[in-house]
């Protein structure tokens, strides 16, 4: 029997991770002398609240070796192999974390997603149905591991208030797309994050766009599985992205899930973004 574990940061719902029997690792959030743990503790509401109310900024840090260690040395001997997806490597220091805490045991496999958010989550729900099917962890790894460059994330951001708080862009650019309206579309590239497309509007327009620009005239997008992931926005908005999709392929599932504190603290709300896999 193969066990999946995964970053928290993978953003997939309380439901999926319980009906794949995925165990989430969280990440820590550090808010002034106090740390919290991702999903545990601490939701993405609280983080807007210390942000907006409070004034207080909200920062993530890695899950350490000695955490890793200890969830796989109660993991291993129960298992034939752990697999632990990471957050990608050039986000934070985890992959490495848990890279060296694996290399105590034979049977932990660690796999750098190169991405974040639902786009890790495409290669642990990938992995944990594989693991039911029964296939062998060196099989698993490597197909996780030609999955990872098939995998498109990106999200649209209503507002760049908090990634200016977090020095991710500077207070110029931030007023001047509040004042423009202007919506950017964060995608990961590479393993990177890069700001792509800058749409103009309200935010449901902008999703209209960013919807059309992903989707419209592919030939390349396997179309087995989409998450919408988003922070905080309304249900009517999320209810008509799914609908929007829709009219540009069929997909055969479209899960929704909410994005976790790691991805709120640095996009804030009104975040919503597409991630699926290409062929």
């Amino acid at each position: 029997m193969i066990k999946i574990t995964a970053d928290s940061t993978c953003d997939l719902s309380p439901e999926i991770v319980e009906a794949m029997d995925i165990t989430l690792v969280p990440l820590h959030i550090v808010v002034g002398d106090q740390t919290y743990e991702d999903g545990v503790n601490i939701t993405p509401e609280d983080i807007f609240r210390f942000t907006e109310e409070e004034g207080t900024l909200c920062k993530t840090a890695a899950v350490n070796v000695y955490e890793y260690a200890s969830l796989f040395e109660e993991l291993a001997p129960k298992h034939d192999a752990v697999i632990h997806i990471s957050l990608g490597s050039e986000f934070s220091s985890s992959y490495q974390n848990a890279r060296i805490a694996a290399e105590e045991f034979n049977n932990v496999y660690v796999i750098d997603s190169r991405n974040l958010s639902t786009g890790s989550g495409h290669l642990v729900y990938d992995a944990a149905l594989m693991a039911k099917e029964g296939v062998h962890a060196e099989e698993i790894c490597r197909q996780l591991e030609q999955t990872v460059e098939k995998v498109e994330a990106s999200f649209v951001i209503d507002k760049l208030d908090y990634l200016h708080k977090g020095g991710r862009c500077s207070g110029l650019e931030a007023f001047g797309a509040k004042l423009l309206q202007i919506k950017p579309c964060i995608e990961v590239i590479d393993g990177k994050m890069d700001v792509g497309k800058k749409y103009r509007g309200n935010l449901g327009r902008s999703l209209d766009h960013y919807i059309q620009d992903r989707l419209q005239d592919r030939t390349d997008i396997d179309y087995s599985r989409l998450f919408i992931t988003y922070s905080s926005c309304p249900e009517e908005i999320v209810e008509k992205v799914q609908v929007a999709i829709q009219e540009h392929g069929r997909f055969d599932k479209i899960m929704i899930t909410r994005a976790g504190c790691t991805v709120s603290s640095h996009c804030g709300p009104n975040t919503l973004g597409i991630l699926f896999k290409k062929k």
